[in-house]
Formats: structure tokens, sequence, C-alpha cells
């Protein structure tokens, strides 16, 4: 996980716990890290220092929510020199029948979600493009989007995610890039349960070129309408295989 990265997720995930239930709120932020493919299966999570610093708790309820993430097969501890925990979590395979299951637990709320994140990152792509991105940042998105290009199916939608979280973080909004996160947290498991079809992976890499191309060259409106396009296609495939 490179600098930006981590740089990223102190602000949007691992950030500060504010409710009364430290213990719950901890395993959520860091399953949320993991599922939305921050971290990747065998990736080390950062310091538990780091992390309980960041969480603004005490390292033994930090300790509790990790042994808790071991016994659910998230994460194991390893001890040693080059040791740490690590995520042991791999994304199940796409299948329709998880893609209705998780659409029925969402109920009336599918077309909120779908809006809400539709109208938070064709904002954040608008937001990015009108920045003075630093040769860095123009640097990371390149990577990200790189990474996603290069991607074999069963790392794909991981990918996927971290490349749509890259743009929120551009933005240099905090609250914006955890709000986008949380978004994206609510249709996770639909968007990870879409079947990988080539033609609709060829389609959202020239979606995606497009979003980065608009970004870099500091175009906001080409870089909100090649957004809406992508994610309008993303929820139209959903409502095909929901039927």
């Amino acid at each position: 996980m490179d600098e930006a990265g981590i740089d990223w997720q102190a602000g949007a995930i691992f950030r500060p716990v504010r409710t009364g239930n430290a213990f719950e709120e901890t395993v959520e932020r860091l399953l949320q890290a993991i599922k939305l493919g921050v971290f990747g299966h065998g990736d080390r999570l950062p310091a538990e220092r780091e992390l309980a610093a960041r969480l603004g708790i005490g390292r033994e309820t930090l300790r509790e929510a990790i042994r808790s993430l071991q016994q659910a097969g998230a994460v194991e501890s390893r001890r040693g020199r080059y040791g740490g925990t690590f995520v042991t979590y791999r994304m199940p395979p796409p299948d329709v029948a998880d893609l209705r299951r998780a659409a029925s637990d969402l109920g009336e709320e599918l077309e909120d979600a779908l809006t809400y994140r539709l109208v938070l990152e064709a904002g954040a792509a608008e937001t990015a493009a009108r920045r003075d991105l630093t040769a860095e940042q123009r640097a990371y998105l390149r990577r990200r989007l790189t990474d996603l290009e290069q991607a074999p199916p069963e790392e794909y939608r991981r990918l996927d995610s971290r490349f749509h979280l890259a743009i929120a973080e551009l933005t240099g909004s905090r609250s914006l890039a955890t709000a986008i996160a949380e978004a994206r947290m609510r249709l996770n498991d639909l968007l990870n349960a879409i079947p990988i079809l080539d033609r609709n992976i060829d389609h959202a890499a020239h979606q995606h070129r497009g979003m980065v191309d608009a970004i870099l060259a500091g175009d906001a409106d080409t870089a909100r309408r090649a957004t809406e396009e992508h994610l309008a296609a993303t929820a139209a495939l959903l409502r095909g295989f929901l039927g």
C-alpha cells in the first residue's frame, strides 16, 4: 500500500470513532477497509499503534476487534520481524443469486443509494478536475487506472473500488471521501455480485479512461459527464440482472 493510499484511509475510513460502541464501530471500520478493497488479500494492516491513534481508541479495544475478525476468518496475526495483521478475506465470486439477495436486503433504498452515489461521485470527479493536482497525485490516479485495466477477473471488483475511491481522495475533502466510501459500502455487495462480462469490462474501461483524461486535463464538465455516464451504465446493468 502506497503512502497516498494510507493518507486517504486515515481520513475516510480510519477516522476517530464517535459513538459509545467503540468495539462494534472498530470492527465495522476494519471490515469497510477490507471489503472496499483498500486492503486486499495478503496485505498488512497499519501497525496497531497507528491504527489505535487514528481511530481514537485504546489498544485493547483494537485488539479485541482484530481477534473478532480473526475468528471470522477475515484477518490473521503473524509474529516476528515481518509480523503484523494480514488480510485473509477473499471477495466471493460474482453470483446473480447473491445480487438478488443483496438487492432484496436494500429494498426500496436501492434507488436512493444509486442516486446518492451518482451525485457524490460525479461531484467528486468535477471537483478533482478543478484542482491543481500535484505530479504525485496525477501519477497516483494513473497508477490506480493501470492497476484496474490490468486486473485479473478475481481482482477486478476490488481494484474498481480502489479506483473510484482514489478520485474521491483527490478532491482534497475528507468529508466527501468519507461519504463516498460509505455510499459505496451501501452498494458493495451488489456491485461485487455483478457477473464479470467482457463487453461490460471493455465499456467500463473506456469510461474510466475518459474520466481520468478529463480530470487530468482539468475539464470539470467532461469529468462530471463521463462519471455520470459510467455510473448510469452500472445502475442499468444492476437493474437488468435484477429483472
